[in-house]
């Protein structure tokens, strides 16, 4: 079967089997893989009403047809399972060189159930699978984990493991892969926690078999050049690394400040918080096959945050992901946002929904609601970076306020009767892109079928780093069409492997030529897309049988009643309820959200 493995393998924890399982080449076809073929796989088994925490839910693993080949910035996997922050799908993505290997060893995906009746890990060499005790991993942090599972199993081996957040099931906790790469929102590694498995290792020696390699390596060229040829975030991404918009953001007035009670931080730009500072010097990381490199290794000075390896590995902290939420709590130190950022990763937790979390926390500290007497004696004014560096820790270790904190800032807010100072859809915290200066975002924020989420219809690239024709951000009449298409493309991307970072320029005939030539099924552009609006509404039938409703499709009240009060985008506000019906006519879906039964037919889920 070329461009897929052909091979599904499923390790039962209770009872501690082990199968595989042919594809389906049909639905390999139409939902091309990771994120479309994991859903499919995941939704056919599992009733959308499972507790996400309970032996009942199941894990997917699944790269793409992409990962493992050298298609542009194709080595993503994707997690999929039902997530315990939001109760809703989570689909988790996921770069380095976990997915690839997976690929490598025989496999489309990789389906956990049950739950182990103490710590265990696989181990995954090509057919040979072991489920291998891991009392002795438990406790350990992700880079000691990861250092201790290849010294036992194999120093080449790529692990996809928890850390402390995950085995004490914070609701935001991450799948870590190669020490820094994480499958990092909903929730993910929670659900790994409560099946008792610390990690999955795998290495494989299998090729991966390409239909028209002549056509494939054309296609791959025209991709590259494509992107070469793209000067707006193309460039700034190599240049400036993941953390490019924020300058832009703050130009417009939309950079999210202290809960995003403001949307203007007149000292972002002049101070030092960009990865490129000369206070942070940093080095540009790539993933596999990755032509962007916009990772980014920070140095900081006397870190006193990491666990022992990571101290041992010349004090550096890694900042891979738009993740510098701490503007949104009014912390402007370059150093206290890498040291935070590097706890989320050792101990395995999502810094967007950590870094939101902690700034609601600090909005209802300073409204009164809550006190030292509930924090533990700790200050969370505004702008405290050492609180932040000192909370994620407890957060990560359930450890005194950190406990209230680990089930995210909907359930904390609410939890002292005042859930309005959540940032959050469908329980997800948003990330500080403020959607009232950014029409179309917001629209995705409250759209989005895994919660508040930006990556999954990042129509930034258009209303901010000017990709194809620029759109004014506050304007609204065509976002309901820019973030259908965005998401559509983009789960199509996320289904075959590939990552929207190294999207720049590159449009779905790109996508397709390269799907078409890897796998010798013909893909047009249109039956790309339509792939990926095909996995949209799968996803959305989902929660709709998990209890969400179209009253689940909106943001905070504060983006809609509250307009931004200084900067450029002064008195903007969210315009999302009067977007939602011309969005939900354009996805065939009637005015309650429901998909017709005429649009699931068309696309083949009817």
């Amino acid at each position: 079967m070329n461009g897929w493995s052909g091979t599904i393998l499923r390790v039962n924890l209770s009872t501690g089997t082990v199968s595989t399982q042919p594809t389906n080449l049909k639905d390999a076809v139409l939902y091309i893989g990771a994120r479309g073929l994991g859903d499919k796989l995941y939704i056919d088994e599992v009733d959308a009403r499972v507790d996400p925490l309970s032996p009942d839910n199941k894990i997917v693993f699944a790269p793409g047809p992409f990962s493992g080949t050298l298609a542009p910035s194709g080595g993503r996997y994707h997690v999929v399972t039902k997530g315990p922050l939001t109760d809703a799908i989570a689909g988790s993505n996921a770069s380095g060189l976990f997915g690839p290997e997976l690929r490598y060893a025989g496999y489309d995906a990789l389906i956990v159930e049950g739950k182990a009746p103490e710590p265990v890990y696989l181990w995954i060499k090509d057919d040979v699978v072991e489920i291998r005790k891991a009392a002795h991993l438990w406790g350990k942090w992700v880079p000691e984990t990861t250092e201790m599972i290849q010294a036992e199993t194999d120093l080449d081996a790529r692990v996809a493991c928890i850390g402390p957040a995950g085995e004490k099931r914070v609701l935001f906790a991450s799948i870590m892969n190669d020490v820094h790469s994480a499958a990092g929102r909903s929730g993910v590694g929670a659900v790994m926690g409560s099946k008792n498995l610390k990690a999955i290792a795998v290495y494989g020696t299998k090729p991966i078999k390409v239909a028209h390699p002549r056509a494939f390596r054309e296609a791959i060229l025209e991709a590259r050049e494509t992107g070469n040829r793209n000067s707006a975030g193309g460039a700034g991404l190599k240049a400036y690394g993941v953390d490019v918009p924020l300058d832009t953001l703050n130009e417009l007035g939309s950079l999210a400040a202290n809960n995003f009670q403001q949307s203007y931080i007149p000292a972002a730009g002049k101070g030092d918080h960009l990865s490129a500072s000369p206070s942070s010097p940093a080095r540009p990381r790539g993933c596999y096959s990755c032509v962007m490199r916009c990772g980014r290794i920070s140095k900081v000075k006397n870190p006193g945050y990491a666990s022992q390896i990571a101290e041992q590995a010349q004090e550096e902290g890694l900042s891979v992901a738009f993740d510098r939420g701490a503007f949104d709590h009014g912390i402007d130190n370059t150093a206290a946002m890498i040291q935070s950022n590097q706890i989320c990763d050792e101990m395995g937790m999502d810094p967007i929904s950590l870094g939101a979390t902690v700034a609601c926390a600090m909005e209802m500290f300073e409204a009164g609601i809550i006190t030292v007497k509930d924090t533990d004696g700790l200050d969370l004014s505004f702008g405290n970076s050492a609180v932040m560096v000192d909370l994620t820790r407890k957060i990560g270790l359930r450890d005194g306020f950190g406990n209230k904190l680990a089930v995210g800032s909907y359930r904390f807010a609410n939890s002292y009767g005042h859930p309005e100072f959540s940032m959050t859809v469908k329980k997800q915290e948003i990330p500080p892109y403020d959607p009232r200066g950014i029409q179309g975002i917001g629209l995705e924020y409250a759209t989005c079928n895994r919660g508040g989420c930006h990556t999954k219809g990042y129509t930034v690239a258009v209303e901010v780093l000017g990709f194809g024709d620029s759109r004014d951000p506050h304007a609204t009449a065509d976002k309901p069409f820019w973030v259908k298409l965005f998401q559509d493309l983009t789960a199509a991307i996320d289904a075959s492997g590939g990552c929207i970072f190294g999207t720049s320029g590159r449009g779905g005939e790109n996508y397709a030529a390269l799907l078409t030539a890897l796998t010798g099924v013909t893909y047009s552009t249109e039956e790309y897309v339509k792939a990926g609006e095909r996995i949209w509404n799968l996803e959305r039938l989902f929660n709709l049988q998990a209890g969400f409703t179209s009253k689940d499709d909106q943001l905070p009240s504060r983006f809609t009643t509250s307009p931004i009060s200084s900067g450029p985008a002064k008195g903007q506000i969210s315009h999302v309820p009067e977007m939602l019906t011309a969005y939900y006519k354009l996805r065939g879906w009637d005015e309650d959200g429901m998909p017709t039964q005429e649009r699931l037919r068309e696309l083949q889920l009817g």
